[in-house]
């Protein structure tokens, strides 16, 4: 019986990774199909094919449309499918290591710190790349802040950086409404008020080649440890019997996570939801073990922020904020999984 018992566990394990391979290249050539589709959409159409020459550099393909590619639509797509897998796996970490379902990538304040980091740098008229370089770093400060904060409490250390996230981040956002009061009404307080909704309009290759790097280093470093999160998630007193380190485990997922969510959000504005549906998402395909969810949702999230980013850009005449449609997406999603008892954590 007890061979049988094994055998039937081993046979488990092999269909669920054979499961996991298949959902990889699946999502693999999804991503690979939309990315081309993408760069032909728009105001200026482009047909499959050509897109497909321009790429290759073929010498017969009309400089506007090279032009459009390369120079317009390149760079807001790469950006948005960097910045989607970085929101989701960040989330996803987030997740584990709080052992919180409803844990996103903002937790520890980074998105209301560059929020006041970005209406400061507007307010005082210096140019985008500036804006987003104060968000940048403040959106680190107020992760700083959070830990500083968290060192007062006498509790677990997971459950006082949840609290002290809450603290800086409605001071970070009370200081963000301060300053809509006192901005522009007429030039200031309309660029606070779009980019804090979350926009790719202004994404350019400069941005990208100055953020990809950190954002590319970041996924990476948290795909090598994914399997470290298993043990985190199980809790400390397990984890140290297993001779993990925990607080220095915890610090180097948040310090990743922290980094590459403040570089996405520094050129993309706020973009909600994201790092706390998409985790779900790839939970329902591969369940809960993070050596094969991590993968999963980081491809995941670049598709859905794909997709997001070409209905903004093409439902309308005008640019609809990210951040509206993911949340017009993400809150029904989200009621769902919660009205779904057979969808645990």
């Amino acid at each position: 019986m007890g061979v049988d018992v094994v055998a039937k566990q081993l046979e488990a394990l092999k269909s669920g990774n054979i499961a996991y391979h298949n959902a990889l290249l699946v999502l693999v050539a999804v991503t690979l199909f939309l990315f081309l589709v993408s760069l032909g959409l728009g105001r200026y159409s482009i047909p499959l094919d050509k897109t497909v020459k321009a790429l290759l550099m073929q010498p017969n393909i009309e400089q506007v449309v090279k032009d459009v590619i390369f120079k317009i639509r390149l760079p807001r797509i790469i950006a948005a499918m960097l910045i989607g897998a970085t929101l989701s796996i960040s989330g996803a970490s987030f997740q584990g290591v709080f052992k919180n379902p409803l844990v996103s990538s903002y937790i520890l304040g980074v998105a209301s710190g560059a929020g006041f980091g970005a209406a400061v740098a507007i307010i005082l008229g210096l140019n985008m790349s500036m804006v987003q370089l104060f968000a940048f770093l403040f959106g680190i400060v107020a992760v700083a802040a959070s830990f500083g904060i968290s060192k007062l409490y006498r509790s677990s250390s997971a459950l006082s950086l949840v609290l002290a996230g809450i603290i800086v981040s409605s001071f970070f956002s009370a200081l963000v409404s301060l300053l809509k009061c006192i901005a522009d009404p007429r030039q200031k307080l309309p660029e606070i008020v779009f980019w804090l909704m979350g926009s790719l309009n202004t994404v350019t290759a400069e941005d990208v080649l100055k953020t990809a790097p950190v954002m590319i280093a970041g996924i990476v470093g948290l795909l090598l440890i994914r399997w470290r999160i298993n043990i985190v998630s199980m809790g400390e007193e397990e984890a140290q019997a297993l001779g993990v380190d925990v607080k220095k485990i915890r610090g180097i997922i948040i310090v990743l996570s922290t980094v590459i969510t403040a570089a996405a959000v520094g050129i993309s504005g706020i973009i909600g939801w994201i790092g706390l549906v998409i985790p779900h998402v790839g939970r329902m395909l591969v369940g809960p073990d993070y050596k094969k969810l991590l993968p999963i949702t980081t491809i995941i999230g670049a598709i859905y922020l794909l997709v997001v980013d070409d209905c903004a850009r093409t439902i309308t005449t005008g640019e609809i904020p990210l951040g509206i449609l993911t949340a017009l997406v993400g809150t029904p999603f989200f009621a769902y999984l919660l009205w779904k008892s057979k969808v645990s954590w």
